[in-house]
């Protein structure tokens, strides 16, 4: 079978020869501490990382949903302790270089009311050019057609984007003081992703759509669920029942924290791929099977700490987790990005132990730690 095959397989609870091998990454502190280990200098990056591991890739539909233009990334202040940096999505922001914090201080953000965001919207018009020049798009089209790897299209976020654009405190405020704004920013997000991705959905095979939230803390979602149910449910239908209409019934939420209160919104509104499963933070994939059967599909779940551990902790967490893997509808991996904490000594051995424990039987894994 291929990686794709696999994909849709496991997600629709049918054979496979073996579990889609994936995981989510590594910090980069992470690949320096490794360096000193064992792993090679020039594995410094997520994407070098997962070809030298041999773990299963996903093809991405080149298909721009960011500002166009972005804003100039560029030094509005600098000192000998810290500098005050306008980003590319129009936040300004105080970081110190002296060593007393790793925490920016948000200073200003590109929306605070509704003419601000008149003129933000402009950098998300879906007539400016997104596609790869037309003979790239068709090049795309035929790999797309023929990869062995699953095909993903982005299907942006609704709440995770407006946060980051109005900063954490305004935003969760305007859900009160701002609804009508709130409703409209949703409503333009929504139908901007959609227009964008049109062309996509009618001229590629897509395997799943892949979306971005992060809207939890450790113990409970940053809105309530009937704020949840009131602003973002209607706007998911809408998108999922067009994706549902082009074929893909599979679509992640990239969310991290506590999300068990959101899971049956989600699922309801056909958002049924939760990841990357934060088991610190109470997302656990045994207990969201459990409470919701084979309508969840679930990415993620194994434990950071128990790779911090080492052997003994690891092999509890791969058995804890085996009978849902067994039965379908769920891909392991780490449950967020690998943590410095993990050593390279560490990380190997869960990387053969997920091989022998899920019968990976083709996976190379490199010879070193």
């Amino acid at each position: 079978m291929t990686p794709r095959q696999r994909w849709q397989n496991i997600f629709h609870f049918k054979p496979v020869d073996r579990i889609f091998n994936m995981e989510f990454g590594w910090w980069s502190d992470t690949l320096k501490r490794w360096h000193n280990e064992g792993l090679p200098e020039e594995i410094d990056t997520i994407g070098k990382g997962d070809r030298f591991f041999n773990f299963d890739q996903m093809l991405y539909v080149p298909v721009k949903l960011g500002l166009i233009p972005s804003f100039e990334r560029k030094i509005l202040e600098q000192t000998d302790r810290y500098i005050v940096i306008q980003d590319e999505s129009g936040v300004i922001s105080k970081q110190f270089t002296d060593g007393t914090s790793t925490i920016p201080h948000y200073i200003k953000f590109p929306i605070e009311n509704r003419n601000d965001w008149l003129e933000f919207k402009k950098r998300l018009n879906p007539e400016t050019s997104r596609y790869p020049c037309e003979k790239e798009w068709q090049d795309f089209k035929k790999i797309a057609e023929n990869s062995e790897y699953p095909v993903i299209i982005g299907g942006g976020s609704l709440f995770g984007w407006i946060r980051g654009w109005m900063g954490f405190e305004n935003c969760l405020m305007a859900f009160y003081d701002q609804p009508d704004l709130i409703d409209e920013m949703i409503d333009y997000i929504c139908d901007f992703v959609l227009r964008v991705d049109e062309r996509a959905l009618n001229e590629v095979r897509i395997d799943a759509v892949g979306m971005w939230e992060d809207m939890a803390f450790k113990t409970q979602p940053m809105i309530s669920p009937a704020l949840f149910e009131r602003f973002l449910v209607p706007r998911y239908k809408k998108m999922s029942e067009r994706f549902k209409k082009a074929g893909i019934d599979l679509i992640f939420i990239d969310c991290d924290g506590n999300i068990n209160e959101l899971v049956e919104l989600w699922l309801d509104a056909g958002i049924n791929i939760m990841f990357p499963l934060e088991i610190n933070s109470g997302s656990d994939p045994v207990k969201l099977r459990k409470k919701f059967g084979k309508r969840v599909l679930l990415m993620g779940g194994v434990d950071k700490k128990a790779l911090i551990a080492g052997p003994e902790a690891i092999d509890r967490e791969l058995e804890r987790i085996r009978p849902v893997v067994e039965e379908g509808g769920y891909i392991p991996h780490v449950d967020h990005r690998v943590p410095p904490d993990v050593s390279l000594k560490n990380y190997m051995y869960y990387l053969r132990r997920k091989k022998e424990v899920f019968n990976i039987f083709d996976w190379k894994i490199p010879d070193i730690g």
